[in-house]
Formats: C-alpha cells, structure tokens, sequence
C-alpha cells in the first residue's frame, strides 16, 4: 500500500509516484498486476482522485503501465531488477572505456610541458600572460555592457565561422597592426590553437597524411595531430630556423612559428622563409603560421607575416591566450576562402559554434579601445621584464657558460646548454630552490637539445633577478 509522510518536503503525487515505482521495479508490483481505480486507491490512502490521476498518468507516460478500457492500467510486461548478490555488487558495472594509448600518451606528455604544480616562489612560465586588476576591471566594464545590449536574436544558434562583428574588430585589427588584409569570410573563430589545429587536421588533411612540424617546437600541436592519425615527422630548427631542406618530400602540412619560434625563441631568416614559401607553392602544402605573441617584440615593429607574402597556401593562426589572457578561449584561423569554409563545416557539424558572451565581450573589449590600451600597456611591462632577464642572465655568467636566445621577440628567451647536460637534475634542483623552469627537452620530439625556456610575463623585476640568481648558483657550482 502507498502511503503518505506529511513531514516529506515533496509534493504528495511525486512521493506516491516514487514508492509505485520502486514497487514496479522490486517486483512488488509484478508484471500484469492489476492497479486499484483511482477513485478506490484514493479513498484508501487519504488523497484526492485527482491526485492519483496524476501518479497513474506518469507510470503510464514513463512506461511502467499500461492501460485499456476493459482490462483498467495494468504493470507492463517488462523484466524488473533483482537485488543483485554480493558477487555481482563487487563486479565492475557497464561498459569500460576503450584503451586509448594515443590519448593517455598525449595528455601525460601535455602535463609534462605545462610543468610540475607545486607551489613555487619563482615560477618562469612561458605559458601564460601578466595580468592584473587593470585588465579585470577594464573586462566586466565590456562584459556588463555586452550583456546590457545583446539582443535575444544573438541567444539563438550562432554562425559557425562565429559572431561578425567580433570577426569585423580582428579584421580591422589585423590590417592595421599585421599588414594581413583579409574578409571576414576568410576569419573563423575558435576556442584556442589546440582546437584550430585538431579542425585543421579534420578538415584539410586525411588519415596517415604527413605533418612535418617543429624540432623543438609546440608540443601541442604534434600531439593533436599524433591523435587525429597523422604521421608526424619533426624537422630541425637551427640559428636561422626551421631547416626547410630538411621537410619530408610527402608533407602535406608544415607547422611553423617564424615571428618568435615556440621553443628556441629566435626569428626565421628571410631567406628561410622565402624558401618554406616556394617550396609550399611547389609541392602544393599548407603552411600553418602559429603567430602566438610576435606582437610583443622589442626591437621594431612586428615581423611581416607569411600569409601576408603567400596566402593561397598558408593559415594563419592567431590567439588571445597570449595577447590577454588563456580564459578567454579564443583564437582565430585566417585564410584562404575556401579552405577556412571547410573548416566552418566540420566546426558547425562538431561543434557548432562558440558561446556567444565571450564573444561579444571580446568584440566590444576592442572596439572601444581596451585592447590596444591593454596592449600598449603589457608592452611597457614586459619590456622591464625582458631587460630584467637579460641583464640578470649576463650579470651572473649564465650567458657566457650557456647560449642565449630568443631575445627579440615574446614572452620567453631559451638558455641553451649542452646536449650532455643533466637538465633534469638541475630542472629538480631548481625547484628544492624554489624556482620553477622549464626544460627544452619537454619541447623536443626527436632533437637531443638540452636547456631552460624561460618565461618572464608573470614575474616582476625584483624575482626575476632573484630566481636568476639562484639558478645561477645551481648551474655555474
């Protein structure tokens, strides 16, 4: 018998509903048996009829009854669970996940790159930008507003190349600052360089196809690929670059990052480039030009871009994690026509679009000018920075035991050091010290290249001459 607790906060018709169907799915209740009419079964309990016309309505709607005119609502014919035995409770229930040993090798290589966790004084990380209260004030200000005006149309299924008037500012952006003059429909947003390189590799390339990429380079980049079944082939980089004679016959695709190379931090040469260039034309592949943090150089303006001299061939990405902040989760992929509306394809079939309030956001963070301020004000700080880390690197003898590099452009310079070195040993001995650097073996797929990428955007003036100095005394004993 149903029965009902008048200290239960539920409605009387759910808590009814809820001891039925636990009498169903018990047995209790056995397939076929017969359900007292709502009018009897309402007398009995105490309840209106009403409310037992609603708890029969939902056994019959979820299935557990069924009803005829003649034969009234009934159990359904269905098997009921069994309170299972001790040997079956102690079993594993459902289906495992599939072994996915790409994945797990990928992900434990990406927790190696990112670096150890553990609170540290000095943290050197190359990973992320300087951001302050300036910045989080100058965000809510465009948030609240871009909450205040979106209209109830942009809360509908967005555009899968992603919202125009945010595309319309990284357009105009572009043109004025990167000398790349595009239209919007050659612009697709995306959540990060991780997502427009796993749509790349869906969208331009096949199963087993050829990626040469970076060696150092951006671990990332080849792990997406590695997963997406492409055969990933590292090329060497030396003094001038990515060493172009040196890229498979049957690439189909060419990560690069020529304005400030992800792990060595120098620039390509010029003739480098003009060489990856015409070769790209010849043997018809992509260039995938990663430009993360050019922006920030410190000896002139910012390098022409390669999609600027050869755009048929090349992809332009491009990434806010860097020039604002990695929370943000946008970037963009610039290109051909054609090719960027086949990746809007397979996003909308995969995605579908981006979430619209950062975009937004984003959208009227820059077009009332808090990105260029925010910009011209970084610039100022990392530049302090930058002389701070290189004179410190200097004043210490660390550049005359170890080769400096990357000093140009970015948010992180590379000390190299022998491949012979123990890396590892003094990596650990760092952080016993309390500092935390970031070892350019982590950086390396096939190269034997040894030494520390530093990055100085989150470390001010004063720690970064002290975590110097006390690498020093780790590297120089």
């Amino acid at each position: 018998m149903l029965h009902v607790n008048r200290d239960d906060n539920r409605p009387i018709w759910q808590q009814l509903l809820d001891q039925a169907i636990h009498n169903i799915t018990t047995g209790k209740w056995p397939p076929g048996e017969l359900l007292l009419p709502s009018r009897e079964l309402a007398l009995l309990i105490g309840v209106s009829r009403s409310t037992i016309q609603i708890v029969y309505e939902e056994l019959f709607s979820r299935g557990y009854t069924v009803t005829s005119r003649r034969g009234g609502t009934r159990v359904s014919e269905w098997t009921y669970a069994t309170r299972p035995s001790e040997e079956e409770e102690a079993a594993p229930q459902g289906p495992f996940p599939p072994e996915l040993p790409l994945l797990n090798a990928a992900i434990g290589r990406l927790h190696s790159w990112f670096g150890d966790k553990r609170k540290v004084e000095i943290d050197f990380s190359p990973h992320e930008p300087y951001l302050d209260e300036h910045f989080q004030k100058n965000w809510r200000h465009s948030f609240l507003h871009a909450s205040a005006e979106t209209d109830l149309e942009s809360w509908a299924y967005g555009d899968p190349y992603g919202y125009v008037p945010l595309r319309e500012q990284i357009q105009r952006y572009l043109s004025l600052e990167r000398g790349v003059h595009v239209n919007t429909d050659q612009i697709l947003l995306t959540s990060g360089a991780q997502h427009s390189i796993d749509l790349i590799a869906q969208a331009l390339l096949q199963d087993g196809d050829t990626v040469s990429v970076e060696d150092p380079g951006f671990p990332a980049a080849w792990m997406a690929m590695k997963y997406r079944r492409m055969r990933v082939v590292s090329v060497p980089v030396d003094e001038f670059g990515l060493c172009v004679d040196r890229i498979h016959p049957e690439t189909k695709l060419v990560f690069v990052t020529p304005s400030h190379q992800c792990a060595v931090g120098l620039v390509m040469s010029e003739p480098r480039k003009q060489q990856l260039l015409h070769m790209a034309v010849g043997q018809r592949f992509w260039i995938v030009e990663d430009d993360y943090d050019s922006e920030f150089r410190y000896r002139g303006d910012p390098l022409p871009t390669l999609f600027s001299q050869q755009p048929q061939n090349t992809l332009y990405m491009m990434s806010f994690s860097k020039m604002v902040a990695p929370g943000i989760r946008i970037s963009a992929i610039v290109g051909p026509k054609e090719a960027i509306r086949r990746l809007a394809q397979v996003h909308e079939l995969t995605y579908r679009h981006l979430p619209i309030m950062e975009q937004v956001t984003l959208a009227h963070f820059i077009e009332h000018g808090h990105f260029m301020r925010h910009m011209r004000r970084v610039r100022n700080v990392y530049r302090r920075r930058h002389e701070a880390m290189t004179k410190a690197i200097v004043t210490t003898g660390l550049s005359e035991r170890f080769t400096l590099s990357g000093v140009e452009t970015g948010l992180h310079m590379l000390l190299e050091a022998d491949p012979s070195f123990e890396e590892e040993d003094v990596t650990n001995l760092a952080l016993e010290n309390g500092i935390r650097v970031y070892p350019l073996s982590e950086y390396c797929l096939e190269s034997d290249r040894k030494g520390w990428v530093l990055g100085f955007a989150k470390v001010d003036e004063a720690a970064i001459e002290e975590g110097i100095h006390r690498l020093a005394g780790i590297l120089l004993s």
